[in-house]
Order: C-alpha cells, then structure tokens, then sequence
C-alpha cells in the first residue's frame, strides 16, 4: 500500500511542477480568466485542485489563438474592408465617369481609324523638287 501511495505521490507532484511550468511559460494572451501571476499562485497554493483549474479553464489552446501575419489569412477582413454595396457603388460612378469621357465627342484632329496626323506633316503631296518635311522629295518628272 505505501508504495501505492508513493507512486501517486509522484504522479501528482510531476502534475503539480507540471501546471506551475506551463502556467509560467505561457504569454499572456493566452490566460483567462485572471491575470498571469493569479493563476501562478492559484497553481501554487491549491496544488492538485489548481493544476486542474489551470487546465481546464485558465489555459487557452493554440490551436484557438490564431495568429493572423496578413490580411489574406484573414477570412472577414475584406467583408470588414468594405461592404458590397459600397463596391457596387463605386462601379456605378466609375461606369459613369467612363460614360461621359466617351459622350465628350471625338477630337477633329484624330483621323477616322483612330491615327492621329503629325502636327509638323502636311497632308498635301509635295511639289517635284520641294521637301515635303520628312526629309523626302516629290517625284521629279
């Protein structure tokens, strides 16, 4: 029986260096409840009951606490951005704003296939012999 009763002993005081571990090298985000010393002392005064406590209800899992590095891993981030009718929105205006650049007219100097003429080029063929401003004679007949 005394060894029993040792064994458990041993058992339950690896569990309560255990809890006083974990409880200390945890950050603190990730304790509930009461602060980070409370639940050092909590573990330290009640040892068997506390450790419990620290586990069950102290402690935070990992796996719960996420960390978030940019806003792509974040699922609600864009719905947090901006709404959809807020896009929907500025889509509107935009389609508008397009509209009336198009509704402006169209620029005389720009030809109809959409070239537009160099300022310093006159569009009537030159006469033989004379430069016609490209660096090109007429025909000479």
């Amino acid at each position: 029986m005394a060894r029993v009763l040792l064994i458990v002993a041993l058992v339950l005081t690896v569990f309560w260096v255990y809890t006083i571990v974990d409880c200390a090298v945890q950050p603190a985000h990730r304790h509930r409840g009461v602060s980070k010393p409370i639940w050092i002392l909590i573990v330290l005064l009640i040892p068997v009951l506390g450790g419990l406590l620290w586990l069950t209800i102290g402690r935070v899992r990992a796996s719960v606490v996420a960390t978030r590095v940019a806003p792509d891993d974040d699922p609600d981030f864009f719905t947090r951005r901006a709404a959809t009718s807020d896009q929907d929105e500025r889509i509107r205006r935009l389609e508008e704003e397009l509209a009336q650049l198009d509704a402006e007219g169209d620029d005389p100097r720009w030809s109809s296939d959409g070239q537009k003429p160099a300022a310093d080029v006159d569009p009537t063929p030159p006469v033989d012999g004379e430069d016609d401003g490209r660096g090109q004679r007429g025909a000479v007949g």
